[in-house]
Parts: C-alpha cells; sequence; structure tokens
C-alpha cells in the first residue's frame, strides 16, 4: 500500500497530535485567563509543554486518537443523516411538504434506518449483522412476533387516536 505524507509516522504520531493538543490547551488557557489577564506568551509556553509532555505518553495519545477518529465518523453520519432529511423535507418544517405531524416522524424513521444501514454496510459488519437477524433458528419466529406487535400497536394507536 502507498503511504502519503499524512501517513508518516513523524506526522501522524508527532506533529499532529503535538499541534491538536497545543491548540486546545493555548485556547482554552486563552478564554479562560487561568494565568492572568494579557498572558499570551505564558499561554502559549505552557501548551507548548503540555503538547510535549502529552506528545512523549503513548497511552493517553492512543486515546485521543481514538476520540478523534469516532468524532470524525460520527460527524460524517450525522451530516448524511441531516442531507437527507433537508432533501425529504425541503428545507423548512413549515413550508414543505412534510408539513403534516406524521408524515415527518415517517420520513424520521426512514432516514435513521437508512443511515444505520449505511454505517453497518460502509463497517464491513452488515453481513454478520444480516446473518445474526435472519439466519438463526429462531430469526422466524422473532420477527413473527415483532410483525403482530407492530400491528396490535398500530390498530391500537388508531383506536385510541379516534376515541379522542
Amino acid at each position: 500500500m502507498v503511504e502519503t505524507i499524512l501517513q508518516h509516522p513523524i506526522l501522524a504520531n508527532f506533529a499532529l497530535p503535538f499541534l491538536l493538543i497545543f491548540f486546545i490547551v493555548f485556547a482554552i488557557l486563552e478564554k479562560t485567563k487561568v494565568l492572568g489577564e494579557g498572558k499570551t506568551q505564558l499561554n502559549a509556553l505552557t501548551a507548548f509543554v503540555l503538547g510535549l509532555v502529552f506528545v512523549g505518553a503513548v497511552f493517553p495519545k492512543e486515546v485521543v486518537n481514538n476520540m478523534v477518529l469516532f468524532l470524525t465518523v460520527a460527524m460524517v453520519v450525522v451530516f448524511v443523516t441531516l442531507l437527507l432529511w433537508g432533501f425529504a423535507t425541503g428545507g423548512e418544517l413549515k413550508e414543505s411538504f412534510v408539513s403534516a405531524g406524521w408524515m415527518k416522524y415517517v420520513i424520521g424513521a426512514v432516514i435513521f434506518i437508512a443511515v444505520i444501514i449505511a454505517v453497518l454496510w460502509a463497517t464491513g459488519v452488515d453481513s454478520g449483522v444480516w446473518d445474526l437477524l435472519f439466519k438463526q433458528d429462531w430469526s422466524s419466529a422473532l420477527w413473527t412476533n415483532v410483525v403482530f406487535i407492530v400491528v396490535i400497536a398500530g390498530a391500537l394507536a388508531i383506536a385510541i387516536k379516534s376515541s379522542k
């Protein structure tokens, strides 16, 4: 596999984690004014030292790397969900075709299910989940019961709503 400059160990294991911690600590020190008003150089030096100490420790760096990876994936999933919602509703709910209250819940549920399926497919665990849910000895009984429960809950909801 071809290694890019962004995958180089010096950049990935030293420079990027250092810069991330440096800028976060510097921003926090500047905003909170813990070391005093107008102490930009002291804040920068403190952030620099904390960034170097952070890069020297292995476990915290791995934790932050994993959290940043999770954050980026989560941001993409939320972006795709909101993009699909925007396409489905046409923007503002007041002016869109989804003004009916029940319609926005149906579209929201469909988008939610679609995003979950897309995430499972993108991560490569879709076949394992499919096998777990649909190719077991107990799967047919489970899904039959789920369908019956949904039908009964729908009938009850319609009956309760029509009685009011």
